[in-house]
């Protein structure tokens, strides 16, 4: 019985780490996949468009997403709509996960001011549920292959190891009757070994295949008496700005519901408006992560005002995707929302930019996850180890910002995710 016990064991963290490796190629393919959709929709056709054409190709793009909506449902589920049916049945439906995979690439493709991670979610979630039932003969643990993948997935998606750590020790899958959940040890070496496969797995393929997805890196970040006089000011702008986001989320989510099953409509709404705002603030379209490095490379070139009111502008075009059809996740548009506010600010008081960014930055994620230490652990992605101190202020301001009550109930943010 031990032999057996133990060669069990053995499997299942053999299957743990290749269900994170696994988790980490499928995310890289389908930012792969998302690439060469965008060059081929905003690189080439566009030649035959004329200036017009984010109008054009967005308004396509919101039928097209409507139509499928009207075919398959509400397709993809968001994150924390994903992580309650895991932890609640210990898996996830999938017998869709094409279906999921598609409606995850569609509103990326066509300019969406959304993020991948929502719709990664569920199709991870549902590849590890299938692993784990083809496994499970072998034992309880198997179960826990899903929730493991799926916070694997997010750390590769982030290129984050710590972020998804962090997620997947803050909950645990509700317990069947007589079931036994798994001790906090095997807990931490189940998803420890899971994000290291998928981290690894992506961070391969990214450099020596084709580049997945990710933000730019910040390095030299300046310190004075003039940063840190500026730390609370700026950081009360950035929180704001989430605090913004929270209420447009939750007044989009309203207003789409009492438009009723139409999604044809919301889709082509969402799409002229995000096609418009494409014209007049180009910055403003796709997830953010491309456009966070151009505008680093630009930022002097441009007003106050101008990088001021693309942040604010992405805040509000992000709320209305997500709940106007073209569904995704809202992290890459609000990170770069930040960088934007950021550079603006520093531009107003004369500040150490990457200082302000980190500070705005930090601010604005605190504001949307209203979790602050999840905001540091995810925005080390972008800052230095040693801006820690001001990611933690700035992401607290922000995240206790107070919320109107009739906000609270109705979020969609992260801070239900974990």
């Amino acid at each position: 019985m031990d032999n057996v016990r133990t060669v069990n064991r053995v499997l299942f963290f053999i299957s743990v780490l290749v269900t994170g490796a696994v988790a980490g190629a499928f995310v890289w393919f389908v930012l792969f996949v998302m690439n060469l959709g965008i060059t081929f929709i905003w690189d080439r056709v566009p030649v035959y468009l004329g200036s017009l054409y984010p109008v054009i190709v967005c308004v396509i793009g919101g039928v097209v997403i409507g139509l499928f909506t009207k075919r398959f449902g509400n397709y993809p589920e968001d994150m924390q709509t994903v992580m309650a049916k895991v932890r609640k049945d210990g898996g996830y439906r999938y017998d869709n996960i094409g279906t999921m995979s598609v409606a995850a690439l569609l509103p990326l493709v066509f300019g969406g001011s959304v993020g991948p991670e929502a719709g990664l979610v569920g199709v991870i979630a549902g590849v590890c549920t299938w692993v784990g039932d083809r496994m499970k003969r072998f034992g309880r643990d198997f179960k826990e292959l899903t929730e493991a993948g799926i916070y694997a997935a997010l750390s590769a998606i982030f290129t984050a190891p710590l972020y998804g750590f962090a997620g997947s020790m803050g909950g645990g899958r509700a317990s069947g009757e007589g079931e036994v959940q798994p001790s906090k040890g095997m807990r931490i070496a189940v998803n420890a070994i899971a994000i290291a496969g998928a981290f690894l797995t992506f961070i391969y393929l990214s450099e020596n295949v084709a580049a997945g997805m990710s933000l730019p890196r910040y390095t030299d970040i300046g310190y004075g008496g003039d940063e840190f006089l500026w730390l609370i000011p700026v950081a009360l702008i950035g929180g704001f700005a989430g605090w913004l986001f929270c209420v447009l989320d939750v007044s989009f989510s309203r207003i789409a519901a009492r438009m009723g099953e139409k999604p044809v409509m919301k889709a082509v709404i969402a799409g002229l408006l995000l096609g418009l705002c494409g014209i007049a603030l180009p910055f403003t379209m796709f997830a953010g992560e491309v456009q966070a490095e151009e505008l680093n490379e630009m930022w002097f070139t441009m007003s106050v005002a101008l990088l001021l009111l693309t942040g604010f502008v992405k805040i509000a075009i992000t709320a209305l995707c997500v709940n106007m059809g073209w569904r995704g996740g809202h992290f890459f548009p609000v990170i770069f929302a930040g960088i934007s506010i950021g550079y603006g600010l520093s531009m107003l008081v004369g500040i150490d930019p990457v200082f302000c960014v980190c500070a705005v930055t930090a601010a604005v994620v605190g504001g949307t996850m209203r979790r602050p230490l999840m905001a540091v652990l995810l925005l080390f992605l972008c800052f230095p180890f040693h801006s820690v101190l001001v990611l933690a202020v700035a992401a607290v301001i922000g995240a206790y910002l107070p919320l109107p009550k009739a906000v609270k109930g109705g979020l969609h943010g992260a801070d239900k995710v974990e």
